[in-house]
C-alpha cells in the first residue's frame, strides 16, 4: 500500500520584468514608515503579451522537460488554480496541456477560490493520487495569476504587492521534494468580503477586514488541526513554517499573535523565532510579490532554497483566500529537495530580470489595454518597450501572439 504523496518536483517563473518597489512607494507619495512595513523589495509586472496562461506554462516546462515519455502519459489530471482566467468557461488548464503536449487521456479543469485555490488544487491532486483508481499516476498542478494595471488603478491599495508568477508541481506518490503528512491538516472558512475580483481586470477590498479575516482563519485552522494531530506544538512541532505571503509585513505579523497566543512568547523570543523559522520563506515573495493562488508555493520554494536541510525537517503551511477559505497542513521537506531544486536556479533566475524605470512601468498602463479581458481580435505588436523586448529574446520563454475571435495564440521568443 503506498504510504507517501506530495511534490516530487516544483519550479517557479517569476517573469522577466520587475520594478523596484520602494521606488514605486516614493513615486505615488506612499507613507514610507508604514511601507517598510511591508517588508517587500519588488514586484514581478506582467507585460503587455503576457498573461496567466504564458506565465503557467513558462514555469511547467522545465518540470515536463526532464520527464521521459512513459512519465509524461502518467500525468492523467492537470489543474490550474487562478483568480486571472481568459476566459468564464473554456478553462486555461486546456491551454497549458497543449502547449506541453500531455496525453490527451487527462482530466483538465481550473480552480477558482482566490488565493487559497493552490491548496485547494494541491489538496484535490494528492487525493487523486491518494484514491489508487490508477496507481502511478501523476498530477500537475499549475497555480498562476498576474496583478494587470490599468491607467485607473494608480495608488490602490494592491499597486505595491500585486505581483505576477507562477508556480507548478508534480505531485505523485514519489515526493522527492516535499512529502505530505496524510491527513494532518485543519481548515477554516466563512463567508467575507475581504477582497474581491468583481471585474475580471480590477481587484478591490477592505485591507483592514482582510487582515482580520487572515488572524482568524489562521488560529483556528491551525486549532483544527492541533485537535487532529497528536502532541502538536505550534513553535517545537514545525522546522519551519511558510505562509500565505501577500506580502512580508502580513506574515510577520500573524506569526507575533501566533506565538503570542500559543507560546506566550516575548517580543525577542518571537523576533528570533521569526528570523530561523519563517524567514527563509520569504525570500522570493519579497521579490516576486503576491501571486495569489500560488504564493504559498512560492513561499516553500523560497524556504527551501534558502532553508538548512541536512536531515528531513517538518514545514508548517498556512493557506488563506479572500471570501474566504484557508488551511493549515504540513510536510516534510526530504535532504534531498534543497540539491533537486538548486539546478532550477529560481534565485538566479530573478535576478536576470528586466528592471523597469517607472517611466516603463507607467508606459505599460496604456499598453495593457489591448489585452483587455473580453478582446476578441488583436495582433499583439512588439517593440513597444525595446529594452524588455531584448531582454526577452532567446530565453525561449512562451508569449502571447495573438487573439483571433477570442481565441488565444502564443509563440515562443
Amino acid at each position: 500500500m503506498m504510504t507517501e504523496v506530495g511534490i516530487e518536483a516544483l519550479n517557479v517563473y517569476g517573469g522577466e520584468a520587475f520594478l523596484d518597489v520602494a521606488t514605486l512607494a516614493k513615486e505615488r507619495n506612499l507613507d514610507m514608515v508604514r511601507f517598510e512595513n511591508l517588508l517587500m523589495l519588488q514586484k514581478t509586472v506582467a507585460l503587455y503579451y503576457e498573461d496567466s496562461v504564458s506565465f503557467g506554462i513558462n514555469a511547467a516546462k522545465p518540470i515536463i522537460d526532464e520527464l521521459s515519455e512513459e512519465e509524461r502519459s502518467r500525468i492523467e489530471l492537470v489543474i490550474v488554480s487562478t483568480e486571472s482566467a481568459v476566459d468564464f468557461g473554456k478553462s486555461l488548464s486546456t491551454y497549458v496541456h497543449h502547449y506541453l503536449k500531455l496525453s490527451r487521456h487527462c482530466r483538465l479543469f481550473e480552480i477558482k477560490q482566490a488565493c487559497y485555490a493552490g491548496t485547494a488544487a494541491f489538496q484535490m491532486a494528492v487525493g487523486f493520487v491518494l484514491s489508487q483508481t490508477s496507481p502511478g499516476a501523476k498530477a500537475l498542478v499549475v497555480s498562476t495569476d498576474i496583478s494587470r494595471m490599468f491607467p485607473e488603478m494608480r495608488g490602490l491599495y494592491h499597486e505595491p504587492s500585486g505581483g505576477a508568477g507562477a508556480i507548478a508541481y508534480l505531485v505523485s506518490d514519489q515526493p522527492k521534494v516535499f512529502s505530505l503528512d496524510i491527513g494532518a491538516t485543519g481548515y477554516y472558512g466563512y463567508e467575507v468580503m475581504d477582497t474581491c475580483r468583481p471585474t475580471p481586470d480590477h481587484e478591490f477590498g477592505d485591507a483592514d477586514l482582510s487582515l482580520l479575516s487572515y488572524l482568524d482563519c489562521c488560529e483556528n485552522a491551525f486549532l483544527m488541526y492541533q485537535d487532529r494531530v497528536e502532541g502538536v506544538d505550534y513553535q517545537d512541532t514545525f522546522d519551519y513554517l511558510a505562509f500565505h505571503t501577500p506580502f512580508g509585513g502580513m506574515v510577520k505579523g500573524t506569526h507575533r499573535t501566533m506565538m503570542r497566543k500559543f507560546k506566550k512568547a516575548t517580543p525577542s523570543e518571537i523576533e528570533q523565532d521569526f528570523q530561523v523559522r519563517v524567514q527563509p520563506s520569504l525570500s522570493y515573495c519579497q521579490r516576486v510579490g503576491n501571486v495569489m493562488s500560488g504564493t504559498v508555493f512560492l513561499a516553500l520554494a523560497g524556504l527551501i532554497d534558502n532553508g538548512d536541510f541536512p536531515t528531513p525537517k517538518r514545514v508548517g503551511v498556512f493557506s488563506y483566500g479572500s471570501g474566504c477559505c484557508s488551511e493549515f497542513y504540513s510536510g516534510v521537506v526530504t535532504s534531498s529537495a534543497k540539491q533537486i531544486q538548486a539546478h532550477r536556479q529560481i534565485g538566479k533566475t530573478l535576478s536576470e530580470r528586466y528592471e523597469l524605470s517607472m517611466e516603463e512601468y507607467e508606459a505599460m498602463f496604456d499598453y495593457n489595454k489591448v489585452v483587455r479581458f473580453g478582446i476578441k481580435d488583436v495582433v499583439i505588436q512588439k517593440g513597444l518597450l525595446p529594452g524588455v523586448d531584448d531582454h526577452f529574446l532567446g530565453r525561449g520563454r512562451l508569449v502571447l501572439s495573438e487573439i483571433k475571435n477570442f481565441h488565444r495564440k502564443y509563440e515562443w521568443m
